[in-house]
């Protein structure tokens, strides 16, 4: 599969917050006290794999008492595992879509439908996402970086002004060219 100008290619980073997202407001709908948590919080919003042995064993005892959250909880696992794929040839990339047709199709009948709807939509730039290795963290940190000048600036009257200090502080190459 050859990219072509226009295809897009779904961003990792954005994609695994769009899935945490709908996760956590699907659970605060089921659970809102155990929703107020903040140590459960900080056990759901990570990765299962990233979690040590005793905050498995916490996460277990919560997730046992709620047996729907427990099968929100573990298709979000198995979607953000299958999405953390990154530089898959063509062959081993086919063979992770089924998997993520199901995996949608259970968020599809459950209370997270939007996600799966999200999802559907941008079912081919999300398969991309596992051949190409392409993301906007460039993009994202210079518009980071040009937030910060403007906040401790308290905004800019002269878009010139502004204009300098993002090249000042972002780099550039020497040259002002005037617009």
């Amino acid at each position: 599969m050859k990219i072509k100008i226009g295809d897009l290619v779904a961003d990792r980073f954005h994609v695994i917050r769009l899935l945490n997202q709908h996760f956590l407001e699907g659970w605060k709908r089921f659970d809102p006290e155990g929703r107020k948590n903040r140590g459960l919080l900080s056990l759901m919003r990570r990765h299962r794999w990233k979690l040590s042995e005793e905050q498995r064993k916490r996460l277990a005892v919560y997730l046992k008492a709620n047996p729907v959250l427990e099968a929100l909880y573990t298709a979000k696992q198995d979607m953000a595992l299958l999405l953390t794929q990154k530089s898959l040839n063509a062959k081993k990339a086919s063979q992770l879509i089924p998997d993520l047709l199901r995996l949608i199709d259970q968020f599809a009948a459950s209370p997270l439908k939007s996600l799966a709807d999200t999802l559907t939509s941008w079912l081919e730039p999300v398969a991309r996402m596992w051949r190409f290795s392409r993301n906007n963290g460039i993009t994202e940190g210079f518009h980071t970086k040009m937030e910060m000048i403007s906040r401790r600036a308290f905004g800019f009257r002269n878009f010139h002004n502004y204009r300098l200090r993002v090249l000042a502080l972002c780099g550039w190459n020497g040259v002002i060219n005037r617009v």
